[in-house]
């Protein structure tokens, strides 16, 4: 340090060597430029890694949240009306990609908040439009459903109404209902769930039932 002792002792007076200043100073990896870094860090938090990855964490987090609201009220409106889900064909050139597909792009064509979370703007990996998804959310969804029932028959006494039919690829499916009297002295239907069975003996529609009540 001897050969800068102009800077540490005895003072700086002569302002035509000032390459001297920046050659002190030194390059990006010097001792200085090290000692800027760290104090910069120090005074300014926030532009640390591990803030900026809680920050975009939190925000990719707010913006999955949205990106499921809007999928959660698209399919919620097809369940009610009792629609398909799918399209025959969801490829991108298609003119009609099913109803879930096109009610979400109808969306976000006429909602801004809606088109910078969902489709060609939502990650690749976090779509939410593939139909395992949309059955996860729907079995969800079954599942709430079925919640309500529970609580609104409230230990009462039901009976369960249970019909078969031919699925239109010949697949026997059980359809089954649950009918009670609420609170009011109403008579209720309520959809409890479809099931797909291998034969129609009273064992096999036993053991579907069985397993959808319980």
């Amino acid at each position: 340090m001897s050969r800068w002792r102009c800077f540490c002792e005895e003072g700086f007076n002569n302002w035509n060597m000032k390459s001297r200043l920046k050659k002190h100073e030194g390059e990006v990896s010097s001792a200085h430029a090290e000692a800027q870094e760290k104090y910069d860090r120090f005074t300014t938090p926030q532009t640390s890694i591990r803030e900026s990855i809680a920050s975009n964490t939190s925000q990719y987090k707010a913006l999955y949240k949205q990106r499921l609201t809007w999928t959660l009220k698209c399919v919620r409106f097809l369940l009610r009306q009792g629609l398909a889900f799918r399209g025959h064909d969801e490829s991108e050139d298609s003119l009609n990609k099913g109803n879930f597909l096109e009610l979400l792009n109808w969306l976000a064509g006429n909602f801004e908040e809606v088109d910078r979370v969902v489709l060609k703007n939502a990650p690749q990996n976090c779509k939410m439009t593939r139909h395992d998804i949309q059955q996860e959310v729907i079995k969800c969804c079954a599942q709430e459903t079925t919640k309500l029932v529970i609580e609104e028959l409230d230990g009462g006494h039901f009976a369960i109404l249970a019909d078969e039919s031919t699925h239109v690829y010949q697949n026997e499916q059980l359809v089954v209902c649950l009918r009670y009297v609420d609170k009011n002295g109403r008579a209720v239907v309520r959809f409890l769930g479809l099931a797909h069975v291998e034969d129609t003996t009273a064992l096999t529609l036993k053991a579907a039932i069985q397993k959808m009540l319980m």
